[in-house]
């Protein structure tokens, strides 16, 4: 059930009138429990075979929250320290196995059998849970939040259930923080109309972003990665840059029809970007690209790594930050495509950890044209190249593709027209222009329709409407492309 589809649509006009009906609205545990069980019948339609393994893992990580904070209270420091291990290793250990046994053991037996040991393998037959990147983490994060003593224990399981399983997050996250998240369950989520129609149209601009343009832009992309190797230099070159538009529409579109749907709910989502692709370095990139991700990963994978290397200076905070880039690499997959994706971002930030800038935040001004100023831009440009490199090794099925796609950048056909196709891709471009142009206009703002006080806001907010609306309608890919992010 894709989310912009009529199926979706219905499903959500159900969830809807149900939740808000006299009988439910005033009772959150009533309220919850029509989350509960409509977020497992839209996980069902994804991947209803593993049901028992979303609920099973449920449980019992709700049944160690209980048990670490019970030994807390006994002042069992050792012993509950213990559970909190065992709670983060199997967790890991759930995402190891369904994501990356069969890597690993064909990688480990292809090392035997290169220094000359006759070893075989046979691949298991292991389906991988859809959105088990997602919610694998909400359930580390929750035993570690409680061991921090950030967070109690949820003591009703219908409202953990709820909060690993909402069926906006379930599938590509945002992975959004027990603590904040669990408390808005436990209060009455009245209908408020303002925030209802913020939603909406939070929802109208992932629409747009995702049918216009992301799906407008696959059709280069795809159709080129399938036959890269008899396209031209320059189309090749020019694919390679608009792929990192394309995954920023796709994915941004979906984290905010999820947020919108959040809100509709009274329910506050976590934010995933906050405008990449006005990053002046690599830094200030991750801190505005998929941010539910880059925060779970430096709160618990790089701060622990940094404060272990704290006595080797700069080296140290490198080693961290390349671990953890490498780390978020295969979070994404199970291909050393991924593992070289995350090395390469890694690498990319000792620059600005041995110029002492790392970690420094400088605000975006704009010149007296309010465009950005040209130094400003020069370095948005620079960063966004570099980030168009690594999405080449992102993209790629294997090392050997993104070696010899890039190779085929560098051909004597780069100087060649570049041809993308149909005119669906021209207006998914130019349409991506628009985009960025408004995400720099509204740079403060979460995204670019949202009330703007610089305006007449009831006129302002009816034409965008009306501008959105005619845009979805004419130039809309109606396919239903399913998200990138769904196969990570």
């Amino acid at each position: 059930m894709v989310v912009n589809s009529l199926s979706f649509l219905l499903f959500f006009v159900v969830v809807f009138v149900v939740y808000y009906t006299p009988v439910i609205k005033n009772t959150p545990k009533l309220q919850n429990a029509w989350l509960f069980l409509t977020s497992y019948f839209f996980y069902g339609v994804a991947d209803w075979k593993m049901i028992p393994l979303l609920f099973g893992a449920t449980a019992v990580f709700y049944g160690i929250g209980i048990l670490l904070k019970a030994e807390m209270k006994k002042g069992n420091a050792e012993t509950a320290s213990c559970i909190t291990t065992f709670g983060v290793i199997l967790g890991v250990c759930i995402l190891l196995y369904f994501k990356y046994l069969n890597f690993f053991a064909e990688s480990f037996f292809h090392l035997l059998s290169g220094i000359g040991l006759q070893v075989s393998w046979t691949t298991l037959n292991i389906v991988l849970p859809i959105g088990i990147s997602f919610f694998t983490f909400k359930l580390i994060s929750y035993i570690i939040e409680i061991h921090r003593e950030h967070i109690q224990p949820s003591t009703d399981f219908i409202e953990f259930g709820v909060y690993i399983a909402f069926f906006p997050t379930i599938l590509s996250g945002p992975i959004d923080r027990p603590n904040k998240f669990i408390p808005q369950l436990k209060t009455t989520r009245s209908f408020n109309c303002d925030q209802a129609i913020n939603g909406s149209r939070q929802i109208l601009w992932g629409l747009f972003t995702k049918m216009c343009i992301a799906d407008n832009l696959a059709i280069a992309t795809d159709s080129t990665w399938a036959d890269y190797s008899s396209q031209s230099g320059s189309t090749l070159l020019l694919v390679a840059l608009l792929y990192p538009i394309q995954m920023y529409a796709d994915f941004d579109g979906y984290s905010n029809m999820a947020i919108g749907v959040g809100k509709i709910l009274g329910i506050n989502i976590a934010k995933n970007f906050n405008h990449p692709f006005l990053a002046r370095n690599i830094a200030e990139y991750w801190r505005n690209w998929h941010i539910s991700l880059t925060g779970w990963l430096t709160d618990y994978v790089f701060s622990p790594l940094n404060i272990a290397y704290r006595n080797y200076g700069n080296w140290g905070v490198i080693h961290a930050v390349i671990l953890n880039f490498v780390i978020v690499g295969l979070w994404h997959g199970a291909n050393w495509t991924f593992a070289l994706f995350g090395l390469y971002h890694g690498l990319l930030f000792v620059p600005i950890i041995l110029s002492g800038s790392f970690g420094k935040k400088k605000k975006l001004q704009p010149n007296n044209y309010g465009l950005p100023k040209w130094d400003d831009l020069m370095k948005m440009m620079g960063t966004y190249c570099l980030v168009a490199i690594g999405h080449i090794i992102f993209r790629a099925d294997s090392v050997t593709d993104a070696f010899l796609f890039s190779k085929g950048i560098l051909s004597a056909s780069i100087v060649n027209i570049p041809f993308l196709g149909g005119s669906s891709v021209y207006i998914g471009l130019l349409l991506a222009i628009c985009m960025v142009f408004a995400e720099w206009r509204y740079r403060n703002k979460d995204y670019p329709i949202q009330q703007d006080t610089d305006y007449p806001g009831f006129l302002y907010l009816k034409i965008s409407d009306f501008i959105i609306v005619t845009l979805i309608i004419l130039f809309g890919n109606i396919d239903s492309k399913q998200f990138i992010y769904f196969q990570f």
